[in-house]
C-alpha cells in the first residue's frame, strides 16, 4: 500500500493543474456564454471542461487508500481538537472517493444498476463535511497562533522601556486593530496554513451549490476552485504543515 501511495501522491501535482484548467475553463465560459458571437468558444470550452474532468478522476482513483492512511495518522494526533477534526474529516474523504470511484465506474460502462443523482448526492454531503471540519480545524491553528503571537508580543512590550502610547481614538478601536493585527502577524508566519484555509473556503462553495444550500452561478463556482487549485499548487510545491496533507480532494 504505501508504493501504491507514493505513487498517488505523485499525480497530486498533474491533478491540481487539471483541476484548475478545468474551473478556468467553467470561469470563461460563464463569461463569454451572453455574448452572441462567442457560441463556439463557449463550446469548445465546455468540450474542454468535459474532457479535464473526466482525466481527473483517474489521477484521483488511489485517493480512497491515501484517504484511509490519513485516517490512520490522524488517530495519533496529540492534540484533541486536530485528532478529533482530522479523524471525522478523513473518513468523510474516504466515502468521498468512494462514490467518487462508483460514480467513475458508471461514466465509463464498468457498471449498471447505479443512481448517479443519489451517489452524487452522498459524494456531495460527504466532500462538505470533509470542508466543514477542515475550516474547523484551521480556524482552531489560527487561533492557537494567534494566541503565540500575542504571548511573543507581550513579552516584547514588558521588555521594552517606552510605555505604550494611549488616546480614545486608540481605546475606541483597539480591538479590532489588535485582533487584525494578530491576525495578519499570525498568517504571515505560515503560509501554507493561509493557503490551506483559502483553498477550503473556496473549495466549500462548490458542495454548498450541490446541495442547495447556498446557490451559485457558474462563475463564482469557477472563480472559487480556480483559486482554491492554485492555492493547491503552492501548498503541494512549498513547505507543509501539520495538516496540509489533508486536504487533497
Amino acid at each position: 500500500m504505501d508504493a501504491f501511495i507514493r505513487v498517488a501522491n505523485q499525480s497530486q501535482g498533474r491533478d491540481r493543474l487539471f483541476r484548475a484548467t478545468q474551473h478556468a475553463c467553467m470561469l470563461l465560459r460563464y463569461l463569454l456564454e451572453s455574448k452572441a458571437d462567442k457560441e463556439a468558444v463557449v463550446l469548445k470550452l465546455k468540450r474542454l471542461e468535459t474532457s479535464v474532468s473526466t482525466g481527473r478522476k483517474w489521477f484521483r482513483l488511489g485517493n480512497v487508500f491515501h484517504a484511509i492512511q490519513a485516517t490512520e495518522q490522524s488517530i495519533q494526533a496529540a492534540d484533541l481538537v486536530p485528532r478529533l477534526c482530522l479523524t471525522l474529516a478523513n473518513l468523510n474523504r474516504v466515502v468521498y472517493y468512494i462514490c467518487d470511484t462508483v460514480l467513475w465506474a458508471k461514466s465509463v460502462g464498468l457498471t449498471s444498476g447505479v443512481n448517479r443523482e443519489k451517489w452524487q448526492r452522498w459524494a456531495a454531503r460527504h466532500y462538505y463535511y470533509f470542508l466543514l471540519l477542515s475550516l474547523v480545524r484551521d480556524l482552531y491553528e489560527i487561533l492557537l497562533q494567534m494566541g503565540q503571537v500575542a504571548r511573543d508580543r507581550a513579552k516584547r512590550e514588558k521588555s521594552s522601556r517606552d510605555p505604550p502610547k494611549y488616546s480614545v481614538a486608540n481605546e475606541e478601536t483597539e480591538w479590532l486593530q489588535s485582533f487584525l493585527l494578530l491576525l495578519f502577524q499570525s498568517l504571515k508566519r505560515h503560509p501554507p496554513l493561509l493557503l490551506d484555509t483559502v483553498k477550503n473556503f473556496c473549495d466549500i462553495l462548490i458542495p454548498l451549490n450541490q446541495l442547495g444550500i447556498y446557490k451559485s452561478n457558474l462563475g463564482v463556482v469557477g472563480l472559487g476552485g480556480l483559486i482554491s487549485s492554485l492555492a493547491g499548487l503552492l501548498t503541494v510545491s512549498g513547505v507543509r504543515w501539520r495538516g496540509a496533507g489533508l486536504s487533497a480532494c
